[in-house]
């Protein structure tokens, strides 16, 4: 079972030293930057949910996971009747349409099919949007992209089964979890350099103050008796910031970057609250 989403930042590449770093057991599992769930994946795959929370600020993302859980039939049957195109300029039109309906209750089946398509055809995997919340990455131009078959999705509906969804900040889902679960942090990456400053992750973004609150966030589980992980750009300010934790440097790749040559050469952090 892969993720559902090609999501930029997604951990699929580092996955195996994620693993590593897993406590032998635990109780409830929770990943409160939802993201493409990368993890949730693997550990699904590993037989290792049986009870799982996932959340995030963005609506939209969301959105397309309970439906995907809740209504995996009429999702598909959505995606099948919309016959979404690999054409620029059917992109664009399809990318104003869910812009007007981006929040509507009566369309959460409609915002969630165009949501796999905009993912799968945008650039990169991006979700982006400008002030005033609208969706706004560019066509991608992929030759070999598709959309998730329908045996992907209601394999993956069958995952969201064990999972509740919450549309909430990171630090109210993580400091409700208890003595013995485990928490893995995904954030919006620290910006290592003025051009990779992509934290457009929500209208608001995501500040230096967010990640000092997410830090605060582990020092309050690691004295509740809670295993963390955490991955985010390998940058001297965090590992001062969190040199009390096992901290370890991970090579990866930035496919965030248009020219492939500026892909490699970059290293992710890796924390965790377990010896």
């Amino acid at each position: 079972m892969k993720p559902l989403l090609k999501w930029a930042g997604g951990k699929r590449q580092i996955i195996q030293h994620i693993v590593k770093l897993l406590p032998a057991s635990w109780n409830r599992y929770y990943e409160p930057f939802a993201g493409g769930l990368a993890l949730l994946s693997e550990l699904g795959n590993r037989g290792l949910v049986s009870s799982a929370i996932i959340s995030d600020t963005n609506p939209e993302l969301i959105n397309l996971y309970r439906q995907v859980k809740d209504s995996a039939e009429a999702l598909i049957k959505t995606v099948s009747e919309y016959g979404f195109e690999n054409e620029k300029d059917y992109y664009y039109q399809t990318r104003s349409k869910f812009n007007e309906i981006i929040g509507k209750n009566d369309r959460k089946l409609e915002r969630a099919a165009i949501m796999l398509y905009l993912n799968r055809f945008g650039y990169n995997g991006l979700w982006r949007v400008n002030s005033k919340g609208s969706f706004n990455v560019p066509f991608g131009k992929y030759v070999n992209s598709h959309l998730p078959s329908r045996d992907q999705i209601l394999q993956f509906s069958e995952l969201l089964k064990k999972v509740d969804i919450a549309l909430e900040d990171f630090q109210t889902i993580a400091l409700s979890a208890k003595k013995g679960d485990l928490v893995y942090f995904d954030p919006p990456y620290f910006p290592v350099s003025h051009t990779a400053y992509f934290t457009d992750y929500t209208a608001g973004g995501f500040s230096m103050k967010d990640q000092r609150r997410l830090y605060e966030t582990c020092q309050e589980l690691n004295k509740e008796g809670v295993n963390f992980i955490l991955s985010n750009s390998h940058s001297q300010e965090l590992l001062d910031m969190y040199r009390e934790f096992q901290c370890f440097k991970i090579e990866s790749r930035r496919n965030i970057n248009s020219a492939s040559n500026k892909r490699k050469g970059h290293f992710d952090l890796l924390v965790a609250n377990q010896d």
